[in-house]
């Protein structure tokens, strides 16, 4: 039976790297992948998933009024699919994660969703919530703060280079909007409380 999977992290933890080396797997060995990657994310390009070290792959923009399922439907009549992918899977509604377990339940196609859990001001996403409840299989995939510790959470950066604590929940950015933080050093960032002497 198929699964629906979801691997989340903090930024910069190497999602979109991990994504196309999978979907680089199963092409390797002749079999068809779909790619979907939210269209407000133009970063690589539009209708492009790239990676940090380099990696970029076609991929089919998503908004949220699509349906994804009767999508993967149309595109299974020209290829048979093995396994579908989407980057930057906290962009999805609700429906459209209903969508993808569906694709897993009916379709018998396996679906690998990469995204992030939180955002800036540690509130779930509304796609990540989804796929938190509803996926198969959950693997975090880990990163670190500048301690060195294991890094959670993430704050938007304003042009000043000083944590923002409040704002709209979606803005697309990289190293330069972001920074993954472990909890602690997160909630000083935030001004939650009062920053230690000891950032060990």
């Amino acid at each position: 039976m198929a699964k629906l999977y979801f691997s989340y992290s903090a930024m910069n933890a190497g999602k979109s790297t991990l994504l196309l080396q999978a979907s680089y797997n199963y092409r390797e060995r002749g079999m068809h992948t779909l790619l979907f990657i939210a269209a407000l994310d133009a970063r690589a390009g539009k209708g492009k998933i790239g990676s940090r070290i380099g990696l970029e792959c076609d991929a089919i923009p998503f908004s949220t009024n699509d349906d994804l399922y009767t999508r993967i439907v149309a595109e299974q009549t020209d290829h048979d699919i093995a396994c579908v992918f989407v980057d930057e899977a906290q962009f999805m509604t609700e429906e459209q994660v209903w969508q993808l377990a569906r694709t897993a339940d009916r379709l018998d196609i396996p679906v690998m969703a990469y995204g992030l859990r939180t955002d800036f001001q540690g509130q779930l996403f509304p796609g990540s919530k989804a796929l938190l409840a509803i996926a198969d299989t959950l693997r975090e995939i880990r990163t670190i703060c500048e301690c060195g510790r294991k890094a959670t959470m993430v704050v938007r950066l304003g042009p000043d280079g000083r944590p923002l604590k409040d704002g709209t929940q979606i803005c697309v950015g990289g190293n330069e909007t972001y920074v993954s933080l472990c909890r602690r050093h997160w909630e000083e960032a935030m001004g939650r409380v009062e920053p230690s002497n000891d950032h060990a």
